[in-house]
């Protein structure tokens, strides 16, 4: 039976959590009357208000910031396997109503109310991320569940985020119960794709942009396609598989750029995908030196803004970023650009590439705006959920259009 410890909150600081919200902050804590020290990393809690009024159950890390994460509302719920059946039938039936095959994220988080766990799904395999102590001490009943649920012929442990680290947590990959394939297979708007298995980012794919991807497909028949940190190639090649003319794929990582031509091969576009191995401002500057001009540029880095701290600096790198895209694009052609800087709004963002193109005498015509897909749900009230904004631009001489 679960053993549930009392943690009590500081006067008032129950509204955000009866608000929606599943964080429970360290400096929320009544620490006179529940210690934060007397915690072990990953124990289960009754969150209570100051006057003792139950608002749930949760996980708590005493070393963590986020030092609560509530997984169930009212009576005390333990992180079971009942709970995990319950909530992992919910996630697949959502994304099988959504999507036509096996491929997408399965559990995102706080959007499907498993708070610290990550799964996507690769066909009849499944890649799974645990960030947080508390699910780390689920682990035995997260894979119990999902080999009830799912039933996948091959599950594989890719616990080795940053986010681990700052929970107190030891990073580790490996295939549950022996050897898996070394490669996954990914199938997305009429493309085909593999990635590494344990040797690719994250869990190997980002699903996360394929509504954005597939929103750029009527921008690339005929086209030159610039692809900036191109990873694999999935926005060039599926621009490719649309029509296409030429696309250049640039990655700082050699194996990424290795990856780009082989599923440029596997598509049957390989005499009109290019990868280029390099930093992406260094070829942005030899691009703009050579004249070079496309009509599509795509700009999707990492996260340049991961920390409240880093905002300044990252929205100069977004801007830097975003100014030399507009330097090699056509007049009239179409900038995709995307942050995924969870610490970072649209408005902000648009706000960045807009003067980024004013400091070039550009105008820009915005056609669409993009998020993360369907299968990224978002915590309406958690707005660190939507971490994805994608802005879809023309580009235009000032003296075209104002």
């Amino acid at each position: 039976m679960t053993e549930f410890h009392e943690l009590i909150l500081r006067k008032g600081e129950e509204r955000r959590l009866r608000a929606g919200h599943l964080w429970v902050f360290s400096n929320e804590v009544d620490t006179a009357r529940s210690p934060l020290g007397g915690f072990e990393p990953g124990a289960m809690a009754v969150v209570r208000t100051h006057t003792g009024q139950v608002l749930g159950s949760a996980y708590v890390n005493p070393h963590s910031l986020i030092c609560a994460r509530l997984i169930s509302r009212g009576q005390p719920q333990p992180l079971d396997g009942s709970l995990l059946v319950h909530r992992l039938k919910i996630a697949l039936a959502l994304r099988e109503r959504l999507f036509p095959g096996p491929y997408y994220r399965l559990v995102h988080g706080e959007g499907d109310g498993l708070p610290g766990l990550v799964v996507d799904r690769f066909g009849d395999t499944l890649v799974v991320q645990i960030n947080t102590a508390g699910m780390e001490a689920a682990r035995e009943a997260i894979v119990a569940a999902l080999t009830r649920v799912v039933a996948p012929a091959h599950l594989l442990l890719r616990c080795d985020g940053p986010m681990r680290e700052l929970e107190g947590l030891e990073r580790y990959s490996h295939w549950l119960d022996g050897e898996g394939p070394e490669t996954l297979h990914v199938e997305e708007n009429g493309a085909a794709f593999t990635v590494p298995a344990l040797g690719g980012q994250k869990t190997g794919w980002y699903y996360d942009h394929r509504a954005n991807r597939a929103a750029l497909l009527p921008w690339a028949s005929g086209a030159r396609v610039l692809d900036l940190f191109s990873y694999t190639g999935a926005w060039g090649i599926e621009a490719a598989v649309a029509g296409a003319e030429h696309v250049l794929a640039v990655d700082s990582s050699r194996e990424a750029c290795e990856g780009v031509g082989e599923n440029a091969e596997r598509n049957g576009v390989g005499e009109r995908v290019e990868a280029a191995h390099g930093d992406v401002f260094e070829v942005l500057g030899a691009l703009r030196a050579d004249r070079e001009r496309f009509d599509v540029v795509i700009a999707d880095p990492p996260a340049f803004i991961k920390r409240r701290k880093d905002r300044r600096n990252g929205l100069a790198a977004y801007r830097r970023l975003n100014q030399a895209a507009l330097q090699v694009l056509a007049p009239g052609g179409l900038l995709a650009t995307a942050s995924c800087s969870s610490h970072l709004d649209e408005r902000d963002f648009l706000t960045t590439v807009l003067a980024g193109a004013r400091h070039l005498d550009r105008s820009l015509q915005v056609t669409a705006f993009g998020g993360q897909g369907s299968d990224h749900p978002v915590h309406p009230a958690i707005p660190e959920t939507r971490y994805i904004k994608a802005v879809f631009a023309r580009m235009f001489m000032a003296d075209t259009t104002p």
